[in-house]
Formats: structure tokens, sequence, C-alpha cells
């Protein structure tokens, strides 16, 4: 079912838009919210919260894109969880593993859960990004927006895991650069 059929469901108040949803993008959902949580019964949770969320902003919302407007509240609310647990249980998500990565390049001060809220932040990572290719684009945001994996994002593209940490390497280098020559405190 395309993504436009789905939302008329959502706007029609058709229960059977939750299932066409979780269908076509159950296993996405809980794959983002894996790599955050780490917990495949957290992830769960997260995507039926995923799914209520949805339900209760669409209408007024009616996302063109919906895959990217369902990962969006998915990431949000494993974030929200991730961050009420304790400091202990954090250290084996991949969310944990890739904030220790960007660290170097938006710490500034603030923890690099802050940064990225910031809009202003946000607005000059994303001209930067613009600014890449597209592989080293898609290889940077699997591994800091999805949180996938250095040997998943190697399966992707079909590449070694050390091409995609070096291109992780240099993405960083120059965001850290680039986020200078902002004005940027990093």
């Amino acid at each position: 079912m395309q993504d436009s059929e789905i939302v008329e469901l959502y706007w029609s108040r058709s229960e059977n838009a939750i299932a066409e949803t979780g269908t076509k993008y159950g296993t996405f959902l809980h794959g983002i919210a894996f790599n955050i949580l780490d917990s495949n019964e957290d992830s769960d949770e997260c995507v039926n919260d995923t799914y209520l969320k949805t339900w209760n902003s669409v209408p007024p919302n009616k996302p063109i894109k919906l895959g990217a407007y369902l990962a969006a509240i998915t990431r949000n609310l494993a974030i929200t969880v991730f961050r009420s647990r304790n400091t202990a249980s954090r250290s084996g998500s991949q969310y944990a593993l890739s904030l220790d990565e960007l660290a170097e390049c938006v710490s500034g001060g603030e923890t690099p859960e802050l940064q990225a809220e910031s809009g202003m932040i946000t607005r000059t990572i994303n001209e930067y990004l613009r600014s890449l290719s597209a592989d080293a684009r898609v290889i940077f945001v699997c591994r800091y927006f999805y949180n996938d994996s250095i040997n998943r994002i190697a399966g992707y593209f079909g590449a070694s895991e050390s091409k995609v940490k070096s291109s992780l390497f240099r993405t960083r280098k120059g965001l850290k650069k680039y986020l200078e020559e902002k004005g940027i405190e990093v």
C-alpha cells in the first residue's frame, strides 16, 4: 500500500491505518528503536507508542513521506526512553556509541544530545551534509540518525567496515571544521 493511501486511512480514522503502517514500516521502526535502546521489549513498546502518536497527530498533519515521519517519531520516543534509563544500562547501544563518536565535533561544553537539539546547529549540520557526496551523506545519516552499526552500514554499501569507519571519520572531521568556520564552539 502506498504512503498516501495509508495517510488517507488515518484521515478517515480507519483502524486499518495502524495495521497497514505496521505491515509496511514495523520492522524498519523496530530497527530504529532497537539501535537506540538495545532492547526488543522496549523497542516493541516504542513502536506501539509511535502508532499511537501517529494516530493522534494524523490528522491534522498530512505527512508526504510517511516513513520519514514515523522514523522521526520513533527516534524521538526511543531517545526519551534512553534518557530515562540509568547510565549503566546505556553503554551497549548504538545510540550511545554514536554519541561518543560525535562528541569530538559537537561537544562545546554541552552534551551532544543538547547541542543536537539546537535549531542553529541542526541547520548548520544539514548545510554541511548537503555538501557531501550522496554515499558519505547516507553513511553519516545511517550512523547518526538511524544509529546503525558499522557492520550493518558496510553491508548496505557492500563495503568493508574499515571503509565505513574512514568515511565517518572524514565526515566528522569535516563537520568539526565546518562548525568552527561557522562560529559554533566545538
